[in-house]
């Protein structure tokens, strides 16, 4: 007898090989409307509705969820014209230290500085771009500060945490999952290692 799956399996199984999945023409209609599209967007429904509730959405008063676009890539810059030596040209491993994830967190706090970011998930990419959606937290809503499971994001050490990498994200980019093997260059950060860009 062949497994019964809920509705959160279906969808699931339908991103875990999108070129497959019966989803995937659809989802290249989106890309085409998102690139055109702003850069940050309200959406009012989560697009991977699995996902969100995993990472703590809940569909009530006080959670919004931002669709964000970044580039994809490193960093061009134009080449220095002037003479320097090769060392000094400062052309190559342009590479930012935060992810594109982090980044497009941080863009949609900027879009509504009110609330603060629970957490993030890949939604899709193209050519130029990749696209996260961002679940946020009004930290003001009597219903997120009455609430004991979320009331924890409105007190005053929460503030601003996607800035300073509490976040999945954050947390993934300064080392803090895999203990202290391998990650030796980035812990506490890589700011005390002495490895920002001058």
């Amino acid at each position: 007898m062949s497994e019964i799956k809920n509705t959160y399996s279906l969808v699931a199984d339908a991103w875990k090989d999108l070129k497959k999945s019966e989803i995937y023409n659809l989802q290249k209609q989106r890309m085409i409307s998102w690139r055109n599209g702003n850069s940050v967007v309200r959406v009012d429904f989560p697009t991977r509705i699995d996902r969100a509730r995993s990472l703590g959405y809940k569909a009530k008063y006080g959670y919004l969820v931002v669709r964000s676009r970044v580039r994809r890539g490193g960093r061009g810059k134009p080449k220095i014209m002037g003479g320097r030596r090769p060392r000094r040209m400062a052309y190559n491993k342009l590479t930012p230290k935060k992810s594109i994830q982090w980044i497009a967190e941080e863009r949609a706090a900027d879009k509504y500085p009110n609330a603060e970011v629970l957490n993030s998930y890949y939604v899709g990419e193209d050519g130029l771009y990749k696209y996260y959606e961002v679940i946020l937290v009004d930290r003001e809503t009597p219903q997120i500060t009455n609430d004991s499971r979320i009331s924890w994001i409105s007190e005053p050490q929460n503030t601003g945490r996607v800035y300073r990498g509490l976040t999945s994200a954050g947390y993934k980019g300064r080392g803090l999952r895999t203990g202290r093997t391998g990650s030796s260059k980035s812990r506490p950060s890589i700011r005390a290692n002495d490895r920002l860009r001058r």
